[in-house]
């Protein structure tokens, strides 16, 4: 764990607006996860994001828990996002998702413990994670046969969401924070 490129703002510093969101954030996931700490530099971007995120949880309900969580956690990997990885498995364990089987997430295409599925989510995944983009009309087709078009939309959206969060996190020197570990450090106690 480093610091970031750009102070996190402690409660202290934070408008009253952005103390109201930071409350609800540690209630709700026992610490202020640190991208929002440090996009409370900018409070119209972080009133943006908390917004967004909150959105986006509640629109994406067609996919499976697991075929989305493990779809951004491919994403997040790929991108080398640290944050996003440990916050990511947190998810999955919080869902009850076996979490044991993202250290065969390299070998998912062969190994046994990955659905039909999970596979085509992850192949996915990579496809619209690599520079450039390798998606094929016949891998969406496949996609849209397992799980509706509403079902691609979702899984599209949740990877593209993902590389935006996982580059912007990167970028910033926003690393692990502890959540897979139920441990979080407080970043503004640093």
């Amino acid at each position: 764990m480093g610091a970031t490129r750009l102070p996190v703002v402690s409660p202290q510093q934070a408008g009253p607006l952005t103390r109201v969101i930071y409350r609800y954030l540690k209630r709700r996931l026992g610490e202020v996860p640190e991208p929002f700490a440090v996009l409370a530099n900018h409070p119209g971007v972080f009133m943006a994001s908390a917004v967004h995120e909150g959105l986006a949880e509640k629109a994406c309900t067609v996919l499976p828990a697991n075929i989305r969580e493990i779809a951004v956690y491919r994403t997040a990997r790929t991108v080398g996002c640290s944050w996003c990885v440990d916050f990511g498995t947190m998810l999955m364990r919080l869902s009850d998702l076996d979490v044991d089987k993202l250290r065969y997430i390299d070998d998912y295409e062969s190994n046994p413990a990955y659905s039909a599925d999970e596979r085509a989510a992850i192949a996915y995944a990579d496809a619209m994670t690599a520079t450039p983009l390798t998606v094929t009309d016949e891998q969406v087709a496949d996609l849209e046969r397992r799980f509706g078009v509403k079902g691609v939309t979702e899984l599209t959206y949740q990877i593209a969401l993902e590389n935006s969060r996982a580059r912007a996190y990167h970028a910033l020197g926003i690393t692990d924070q502890g959540f897979s570990r139920d441990s979080c450090r407080v970043p503004w106690a640093q």
